[in-house]
């Protein structure tokens, strides 16, 4: 009996050494200490209570180690596209502009078309003169002298001072036509539009302004 359990202590419970390293890895598996084999070249030892034994494997140094790598298949992520949203905002802001646009060339036409016909034409070529007071050329003159002026180069005489006197009053005025303001406190040509030409002050001169920002006014003609 104690023959046969010698015989097969070498047997039992011995593990398969599996090469998993090139030449010279050495490999430890446990075993079960009373499966160890002597000759293998094993030590045991014991952890916690229970007996362990380590087997050293040394594989040859023609051993080849191969990995298998498992297949992975991706699927590229779906390509997001950007939408731009319409802005009724912006469509209804630029639609604002170009009507503003629209309405200040249609308003600079007129002015153009007004300053391009007689009286107006003359008004509008003193621009930027000097104003001095009493002067009636344009070196230098008031508003009165520049009104005068601006008749006088049409061949239309007009006096200096009041010449709203010599006219007739009309609410529709056409370019040329004279702007009298303030109870007669200032005088200008009207050149259509809103707009009149005047000699204002020693510091604004002659200029282009509308008849608005300079006070009350009424037209005068020389049609009959």
């Amino acid at each position: 009996m104690s023959k046969a359990v010698s015989a097969n202590a070498g047997t039992v419970g011995r593990q398969a050494a599996v090469i998993a390293a090139a030449s010279g890895l050495i490999l430890s598996m446990g075993l079960p200490a009373n499966a160890a084999d002597t000759t293998a070249g094993v030590s045991a030892s014991t952890e916690s209570g229970s007996a362990q034994t380590a087997l050293a494997v040394t594989a040859a140094p023609t051993a080849t180690v191969s990995f298998e790598r498992p297949v992975i298949k991706t699927t590229p992520a779906p390509k997001v596209e950007t939408v731009r949203a319409q802005s009724t905002a912006s469509e209804t802001g630029a639609q604002g502009a170009a009507a503003t646009e629209a309405a200040a060339s249609k308003l600079a036409d007129k002015v153009s078309s007004a300053a391009g016909s007689g009286l107006a034409a003359i008004a509008y070529t003193g621009i930027g003169r000097p104003y001095v007071w009493g002067g009636t050329t344009p070196n230098g003159w008031d508003c009165s002298g520049f009104t005068q002026w601006v008749y006088a180069q049409a061949g239309i005489s007009i006096p200096r001072v009041n010449a709203w006197t010599a006219m007739t009053p009309t609410s529709t005025p056409s370019p040329g036509d004279l702007v009298m303001q303030n109870g007669g406190a200032h005088v200008g040509i009207y050149v259509g539009n809103g707009m009149m030409i005047g000699a204002l002050n020693p510091s604004q001169g002659t200029l282009l302004h509308s008849v608005a920002s300079t006070g009350t006014s009424s037209f005068f003609t020389l049609a009959p």
